[in-house]
């Protein structure tokens, strides 16, 4: 949990706009690459000092030894230079472990340089808060070690330097990445310029509704293909809400006229008297109105489904088929008969509802132009189901054909029956979302339409 809650507040501090993370982030890579440069530079200067002061501990050490003379008796002649000055700071000269010339030097110091006598070659750093680092060089006999130098150099001016050259990095190190920072927010700010731009001319066409369109010329690839993305995002945007215009106004159209059937029904009632018969006539109109509304809704509500997802389900057309005939004749009993055929196991890849929903507007219309019967008919298909419904009605014009699926088209609007013209629209708007299609197929006699859809 409480690592939990840290990983949240480092979310929260982070900065919320682009250009801030992007900044951040940069600031971060060169943070980690300055200092592994800083580290790295300093490792090599602090070993580069440390080598210079061996070096220089080295020659003095062989200056000194030129001028002492061993004898194989174990005596030490120092030989004096003209200037020995230089050579006679923080220089030790031993025969054996007695010293032959002593400097002056703090009494810490002294002890290790007599320490180093009479075991070769040896390094030593001193502590405290005058550093110094000994180096002891045998004067020899023949094979014999019969003295000692020991020379010492004080290595405070070495970890000066160290020191200075360690703050001196830290403070290029630091200018350079706020430059790093400013300059990477002036960069990915003037960068993300045109991407804000675009972002406000969207903003103002969304509020004026207008038509513009961004367009890929005089841009960077990324922004090109970024606007011609949002060009064609807002044309399917725009297609949508054409749709959805169309449908609301379809729907609208479609609903006047049962609306307008209930609203006379309800004026007659309460305007004037009627009897019983005239009351139950009435009603029956109400209600009958009150069902095609609903079947208007809802198969409009499944279409815009059928947009978005196809349903799932399976349906046999051959109990299908039987239950509608059945509930056809129960509510119909004037009209033609519906009569159904087909095989014995013919399944749609379509939920029964759907199929249903798709074909009320062909029975609707069969039952209304027909003379003496409809018929119903189902079969599979190499490309997947096909029904049909077929009725011995006036028929179709020919001239009329191909506009009977338009919302509001009629193929006779003065023929008496009820209904706006979008029953055939809304019925191929479903079965093509549903993955099939709704065609009229020319007879000599009647009228034949086709549902196709896919299989189970």
């Amino acid at each position: 949990m409480r690592r939990l809650r840290v990983i949240g507040r480092l979310r929260t501090a982070l900065p919320r706009t682009l250009r801030g993370r992007l900044a951040l982030l940069a600031l971060a890579s060169a943070t980690a690459w300055v200092a592994a440069l800083t580290v790295a530079f300093n490792i090599v200067l602090a070993g580069r000092l440390s080598s210079q002061a061996t070096d220089l501990l080295q020659t003095r050490a062989a200056a000194v030894a030129a001028t002492v003379e061993a004898s194989p008796d174990g005596r030490i002649v120092v030989h004096e230079p003209a200037d020995d000055r230089a050579l006679d700071v923080g220089t030790w000269i031993y025969r054996g472990s007695t010293a032959v010339e002593r400097p002056s030097a703090p009494a810490a110091l002294q002890r290790q340089a007599d320490g180093l006598t009479g075991q070769g070659s040896r390094y030593q750093d001193s502590g405290g808060r005058n550093a110094s680092r000994l180096y002891a060089l045998p004067v020899r006999a023949g094979h014999r070690q019969t003295g000692t130098v020991v020379v010492a150099v004080s290595l405070d001016p070495y970890r000066s330097t160290a020191r200075a050259a360690l703050a001196g990095s830290a403070v290029l190190g630091l200018l350079l990445l706020a430059g790093v920072y400013l300059l990477t927010r002036t960069i990915v700010g003037r960068a993300l310029h045109p991407v804000t731009e675009m972002s406000t001319r969207a903003a103002r066409w969304s509020e004026l509704g207008a038509a513009e369109r961004f367009g890929a010329g005089h841009r960077p690839d990324e922004l090109a293909s970024l606007a011609t993305n949002l060009d064609e995002l807002l044309d399917r945007l725009a297609a949508v809400l054409r749709h959805e215009q169309l449908r609301t106004a379809e729907l609208s159209h479609e609903l006047r006229t049962p609306l307008a059937r209930i609203v006379a029904e309800t004026d007659w009632l309460t305007a004037r008297p009627r009897d019983a018969a005239g009351q139950h006539a009435s009603h029956e109109a109400i209600a009958a109105a009150a069902t095609s509304m609903r079947h208007i809704c809802d198969t409009l509500l499944s279409e815009a489904r059928a947009r978005t997802e196809q349903p799932p389900g399976r349906c046999r057309l051959p109990e299908w088929a039987h239950r509608v005939a059945e509930q056809y004749a129960q509510q119909h009993p004037d009209a033609p008969p519906l009569s159904v055929r087909g095989g014995a196991a013919v399944t749609a890849g379509v939920s029964p509802a759907l199929v249903e929903r798709m074909l009320m507007p062909l029975l609707d219309n069969a039952r209304r132009y027909a003379a003496t019967a409809i018929t119903l008919t189902y079969a599979q298909t190499p490309a997947g189901v096909e029904l049909a419904v077929t009725d011995d009605g006036p028929g179709v014009p020919a001239e009329s054909g191909p506009e009977i699926f338009e919302p509001g088209r009629r193929a006779d609007p003065e023929d008496g029956h009820d209904g706006a013209g979008l029953g055939l629209a809304l019925a191929r708007r479903l079965a093509r979302a549903s993955g099939g299609d709704i065609e009229w197929d020319p007879t000599t006699a009647g009228a034949r339409f086709v549902v196709s859809l896919p299989t189970g």
